[in-house]
């Protein structure tokens, strides 16, 4: 090893401290009156997110079905869920917690709304009934039929004096029921289709209905008349009316504008009373998603899109439908991850996906940008940090800058794109730095392309501008150096060493090759694995590599004689990536097992373990300064670790520094005989041993003052433990203390040389505690039951001890009496 590395601390402890998980998994999303939380369908659960930072605040765990809908009460205390065991739910939003569950009725209820004064819930159910319930007493105030199809859409009108709830089917029928009269008042037809939004305006005489029939229709509510029908020409699944403020923005002129969102994936504005349609978004190129609803945000002038792949997009209506915000409700697998930007507070994801995912780690904003046309499968960030490679399913890699600080729509340009390979490509590799400018790629066609990067010199040299560079032109089209065959098959991954003069790859086909940048010609292979090698890792300190394998092995390779120095073996499934950290000194490693390891070099031992996922550990990332590193596979979840090596340094020294005083205090109680003060500092010092001398050598310097008439135990008049101090500091114990104390006492009490301190300590405890206080202990069960055996075999043996002393009693007895007749009988003989 280098003699800098030698200065590098190794690691040994990494703590998780963040986790990007799922948000939501398709279905019913909410925003509470106050814009301050976000409510979104994960799974079965409903999660609550934080609005400014994104971060899960709370799960409301459903009842193992699928939620349906839901709706959250205006003044936010309360949220209302169906689901599809027809149960309605009323959760606290203060304690996040189930205030009452009542049933529903015979159908799944599909649509929801409630009423400005937070009392009245409307349920649209699948066989055409609209029912109104009672949130806080749970009953059902009003049953509704009328509808031929399932209802598609509920909403009651803003003004509280009216009490009229307004209800849209599949079949287009839309009808106003009368909440004082209990009847419908009017059935509006015009759709053909299934009505999904009603919205009203300000002023609360307009109503505006949206369907699946690519029309939009604006009502006169005094009239319940038709006033208007705006063919927008795609199936809306959102519509709504701005409020006038916002609307004068788009030159309407009478500041009433509609907007609307659907198949195409795109929000379009429309001109309430011309019908003209007065602003329509730009479209991400190569997007492909649909909009299944649209939320209009008053307070902060936004527009929150839910897409068919589960994101939320935030667009300012101010700001010409600008993208402001993102955030990705679900991952699907993550395939690959690295850190980006001069901060590396980025993460550049890939995931089952065709859209490149820039995470911010401070607030979980995400910016997706689009250019493959099938899922990413990996990518490389150069060392500036701002330029990123990816390789798809497409047989292409694309080429991003990136810079954060540029405005929302700016901040990802896709600047090249490499087209050649014949299949996916599985493995991207730049070089570092800026004077060799070249890109290695390896695919499933079993070919390696080295691509010129020369065109994009200016890019890389100041990243910031190349949305300014690039413009509105295609990206630039990359052309490569040589290719060749570099295995008979799929190659898994590409790096290349420091100083950019060689590069591994590692395929399918068990073997790893070393190659020569300039030439492409092979310098060496890398044989031993058993099955196919899914990863290369090449160490910045000295020339060696790593491989990582499905034969469970990670195998550090020589690049000078290309011999295999060492073999790690502790993974029970395939190793999937590897890196390594601490100046090479360490390896990082991920499996199928769901586990992390790291390993030392020099001795070949895995010195920490972390399990937290729950499937495959497809990909590892870590910062340049190593302080943080993150982790995402099959469960779909990111797991961002920190180095906390140097915080658990400091803190066992610490905790030396205080053993050390309190042992030396220990001595000094102990010392001046404050038996009292010492039996309690080893007791939180959790030392048994030393606990067990202290009652020994005062037990029985208390014998030694009795003198050689005391009995084996203390006499009754004095202190079981052979001083009163300690008495009465065992019978002042907290529980916790008192737990610890007889499980000492247990551990004594197996051995015969420590029975007679273990038996009297029970004493004292038993003579100074109630039953009720023992066995409230969290150990009592276990205590009593490790107990009660060895005691009755110590007082078994004393048993037979005390037998035994009668015996030799009675045969002391009986030698005096013999001695004593001998003695007659002498005197006899001698009178004689």
């Amino acid at each position: 090893m280098s003699a800098q590395s030698d200065r590098i601390v190794p690691k040994s402890c990494f703590d998780c401290v963040q986790s990007i998980e799922s948000v939501y998994t398709g279905g019913c999303v909410a925003i509470s009156q106050d814009e301050q939380r976000i409510f979104t369908t994960c799974n079965e659960d409903i999660a609550v997110l934080d609005m400014a930072s994104g971060q899960k605040l709370a799960d409301l765990k459903g009842d193992t079905e699928l939620i349906t809908t839901f709706a959250v009460k205006p003044d936010g205390s309360h949220l209302v869920s169906a689901s599809r065991s027809m149960q309605l739910v009323v959760w606290d939003l203060r304690t996040f917690k189930i205030e009452r569950t009542f049933k529903a009725r015979d159908s799944h209820i599909l649509a929801m709304d409630i009423d400005a004064t937070s009392t009245l819930v409307a349920t649209g159910l699948a066989d055409g009934t609209v029912n109104v319930w009672d949130i806080d007493r749970g009953y059902c105030t009003h049953n509704f039929k009328g509808h031929g199809a399932m209802i598609t859409s509920v909403r009651f009108h803003p003004s509280t004096e009216n009490l009229c709830l307004v209800s849209a089917s599949g079949d287009g029928d839309i009808r106003v029921w009368d909440l004082k009269q209990r009847k419908c008042t009017s059935v509006l037809k015009s759709h053909v289709s299934a009505v999904r939004a009603i919205d009203f305006d300000e002023s609360s005489e307009i109503m505006v209905t949206a369907g699946r029939d690519s029309v939009i229709n604006v009502w006169n509510w005094t009239r319940k008349s038709l006033i208007r029908t705006i063919p927008v020409y795609e199936s809306i699944e959102a519509a709504g009316v701005l409020r006038i403020d916002a609307a004068a923005v788009f030159n309407s002129q009478k500041g009433r504008v509609v907007y609307s969102g659907g198949e195409k994936g795109i929000v379009r504005l429309w001109d309430l009373d011309s019908g003209e349609e007065l602003f329509t978004q730009a479209k991400d190129r190569n997007a492909k998603h649909t909009f299944v609803d649209v939320m209009y945000l008053p307070q902060s002038g936004n527009l929150c899109a839910v897409t068919n792949d589960q994101n939320l997009l935030f667009y300012s209506v101010t700001a010409q439908l600008k993208r402001v915000r993102q955030i990705v409700g679900y991952n699907e697998e993550i395939i690959d991850l690295a850190y980006i930007g001069n901060e590396h507070k980025h993460l550049a994801v890939a995931t089952n996906t065709e859209q490149l995912r820039i995470y911010n780690t401070d607030n979980l904003n995400c910016e997706l940008a689009y250019g493959h046309k099938d899922i990413i499968l990996t990518l490389d960030v150069h060392s500036s940090g701002a330029i990123v490679a990816t390789g798809s399913k497409d047989n292409t890699v694309c080429i991003w800058a990136i810079n954060m600080k540029a405005p929302v729509n700016h901040r990802v340009t896709c600047v090249a794109v490499a087209v050649g390979h014949t299949k996916a490509v599985g493995a991207v590799a730049m070089a570092q730095g800026s004077d060799a400018l070249f890109m290695v790629t390896g695919s499933e066609d079993r070919t390696v392309k080295v691509w010129d990067l020369e065109p994009l010199r200016a890019i890389f040299e100041d990243p910031s501008h190349a949305a300014t560079l690039v413009g509105d032109a295609e990206p630039i089209r990359l052309h490569t150096r040589y290719t060749f065959q570099a295995h008979e098959k799929d190659i898994n991954s590409v790096r290349i060493a420091p100083g950019n003069k060689i590069f591994v790859t590692g395929s399918q086909d068990r073997t790893a090759k070393v190659w020569d940048v300039e030439t492409g010609q092979p310098l060496g292979t890398l044989q031993g694995h058993r099955r196919g090698v899914w990863n290369v890792a090449i160490s910045p300190a000295d020339r060696v590599a790593a491989t990582a394998s499905s034969d469970r092995m990670i195998k550090l390779w020589s690049l000078s004689d290309f011999e295999c120095l060492k073999t790690f073996e502790g993974h029970t499934s395939s190793v999937l990536c590897i890196e390594f950290v601490a100046g090479g000194l360490q390896l990082l490693s991920t499996g199928s097992d769901g586990l992390i390891k790291l390993w030392n070099i020099k001795d070949g031992e895995c010195v920490l373990t972390l399990d937290k996922h729950e499937g495959k550990i497809w990909t590892l990332a870590k910062q340049q300064s190593e302080e943080f590193m993150a982790t995402g596979g099959t469960d779909s979840v990111i797991h961002i670790w920190k180095d906390t090596t140097q915080e658990e340094v400091d803190r066992m020294h610490q905790e030396e520094a205080r053993t050390l005083e309190q042992q030396q205090a220990l001595d000094n109680y102990l010392l001046v005989k404050d038996y009292r003060n010492a039996v309690s500092l080893a007791l939180s010092l959790d030392q048994p041993h030393r606990l067990r001398t202290i009652f020994q050598d005062v037990m029985m310097a208390a014998e030694n003052r009795h003198g050689a008439e005391s009995d084996d135990m203390p006499r009754a008049d004095d202190a079981i433990l052979g001083n009163a101090a300690i008495d009465k500091v065992v019978g002042t114990l907290s529980p916790e203390q008192l737990d610890r104390l007889l499980g000492y006492v247990r551990s004594w009490n197996t051995n015969g040389r420590f029975a007679r301190v273990a038996q009297a300590t029970l004493y004292c405890v038993l003579t100074q505690y109630s039953s009720e206080t023992i066995l409230a202990l969290p150990s009592a069960k276990e205590l009593i039951a490790a107990l009660q055996p060895y005691s009755e075999r110590h007082f078994s043996r004393l048993d037979g001890l005390l037998t035994g002393s009668f015996i030799v009693d009675y045969t002391l007895h009986a030698m005096d009496a013999v001695g004593s007749l001998d003695a007659d009988r002498t005197d006899m003989d001698e009178s004689y």
